[in-house]
């Protein structure tokens, strides 16, 4: 419970430790000696506790069949070759006294066979091993399922938590923007059309020239939301399992420093259910290789299960479709596919048996675009992209400021007379427009060129010019009325 609300930015481990010490004392809940401490509101609290996934009172409170989780149950024991109580319920995610009903029917069945406390002499360190009978049947309930992971949460539990954790619960401001665009120079004025996009989670499209920052713009906007949401490990449809929690997209919070024994007593009730996954919200971009396949759900022939697709791992946070236009889906038939999730805020996915369900959708969904917006899409679809903002090309100040930057990362500096025949020789001799990757493009550059010459950096006109050329390839007129001679 400490860790969570540490970990969600609502207390200090030093308000921990002292409510902790209070609650020696006076006793009570944890959350409850926060309060008498002032170390946080009752509403805040509250809302907290709201959003918090509370772990089933029993096997019935589960929503998925005893069989099925005992089924699950045997599965890990026998993938993971575990031996104990304690181990049962650390991988399967499931409370105690649910574990231990579902290893007394494994027993009643004589699929498992008790062996005896192994250390503390407590049930949790009680061991166990498969009957001949329960071999055969575990690795029988494999070849028709081959998920083994964390017990799965119902469909309906995953939609009313999805819809607890929306994006629009957290109001964004401009210092908060400001704040998690620090290392970058954006104007001022786009920060204030970003804005108002963010806090009402609706579609944005971020367009114009390649090279000025747009995907910077949207690694930013994931930046600005501080709020903690919980994942599931796996979703149970119509007793089929999806598979939700991706390591590669979904990032646990860490794990806070309390002082207080870590070790977790398995025979109190605990608040928290473990089969979530505390994380910051997810930042997804998908860019040419995206098709539609992509947005569907994913059958393992093998396993007998489902992986989740993209949009679906993105809820709660921000989807990207980076360089919109050049995927190998047409950009008609990729924009039909939203249309219905952008308009009602719900999708649905149909599981290989024929059954369709639905999901909210609440994410914030960004095109991210170097072409023309209108050689994209119609008039109707525009329409539905509440909030186009443009990335365009920065002014000299901003230019300047990026160089200097640049070059302070390997400590020398730019002159205002080399910065002005820069600037000069890109917009003028090479008919250029300025772009925020220049100035790293271009320091790289001399900084590269100085290293093969055996000098310190600094900015020689030759190396300026090789970095200028590098910008584009220079283009040949082609020669007219050339006789060629015959040898």
């Amino acid at each position: 419970m400490g860790d969570l609300l540490i970990r969600g930015k609502l207390v200090a481990v030093d308000d921990v430790t002292r409510a902790l010490e209070h609650q020696a004392t006076h006793g009570g809940r944890l959350g409850e000696n926060l309060v008498a401490i002032g170390a946080m509101s009752q509403a805040a609290l509250d809302a907290f506790l709201h959003r918090l996934p509370t772990e089933p009172a029993d096997i019935g409170a589960t929503g998925i069949d005893a069989t099925e989780l005992m089924g699950l149950l045997l599965k890990l024991i026998y993938v993971e070759r575990l031996e104990t109580v304690r181990q049962f319920a650390n991988a399967i995610k499931l409370p105690y006294h649910i574990v231990l009903d579902l290893v007394r029917m494994a027993v009643d069945r004589k699929l498992i066979i008790t062996l005896g406390s192994r250390d503390s002499g407590t049930l949790a360190d009680l061991g166990y091993m498969f009957s001949e009978e329960g071999r055969r049947w575990v690795l029988d309930a494999l070849s028709r399922v081959g998920y083994s992971g964390p017990a799965p949460v119902t469909i309906e539990e995953f939609t009313y938590q999805v819809n607890l954790q929306k994006l629009t619960n957290e109001i964004i401001t401009f210092d908060r923007i400001r704040k998690a665009t620090a290392e970058f120079t954006f104007e001022d004025a786009l920060i204030e059309q970003c804005g108002p996009a963010l806090n009402s989670g609706r579609a944005m499209l971020l367009y114009g020239p390649p090279g000025n920052g747009k995907t910077s713009v949207a690694h930013c906007m994931a930046n600005v939301y501080n709020d903690v949401i919980y994942v599931p490990y796996s979703i149970s449809v119509e007793g089929q399992i999806i598979r939700m929690f991706d390591p590669s997209i979904h990032i646990p919070l860490d794990r806070a420093e309390v002082t207080e024994d870590d070790s977790i007593s398995l025979v109190r009730r605990e608040v928290f259910d473990t089969r979530w996954v505390p994380c910051r919200r997810p930042f997804v971009i998908a860019g040419g290789e995206l098709t539609l396949d992509m947005l569907d759900l994913r059958y393992d022939e093998l396993g007998h299960f489902y992986e989740a697709p993209l949009h679906l791992k993105a809820l709660g946070g921000c989807f990207v479709i980076d360089d919109f236009g050049r995927q190998l889906v047409s950009p008609t038939n990729l924009l039909n596919r939203w249309i219905v999730p952008l308009e009602g805020r719900v999708d649905y996915l149909k599981l290989h048996t024929g059954k369709s369900f639905s999901i909210p959708f609440e994410e914030l969904i960004i095109f991210s675009t170097n072409l023309e917006p209108e050689d994209l899409m119609d008039p109707a679809f525009l329409r539905r992209l509440p909030y186009k903002i443009e990335v365009g090309p920065p002014t000299v100040e901003s230019y300047r400021q990026i160089f200097d930057i640049e070059c302070a990362k390997h400590g020398f500096t730019l002159s205002r007379d080399i910065f002005a025949e820069i600037v000069y020789k890109i917009t003028e001799e090479k008919g250029l427009e300025l772009a925020a990757y220049q100035p790293r493009f271009i320091v790289d550059q001399v900084v590269a060129s100085c290293r093969f010459m055996q000098m310190p950096p600094r900015f020689e006109p030759r190396f300026i010019n090789h970095a200028l050329n590098n910008l584009r390839v220079h283009r040949h007129t082609p020669m007219k009325n050339v006789t060629h001679a015959t040898v």
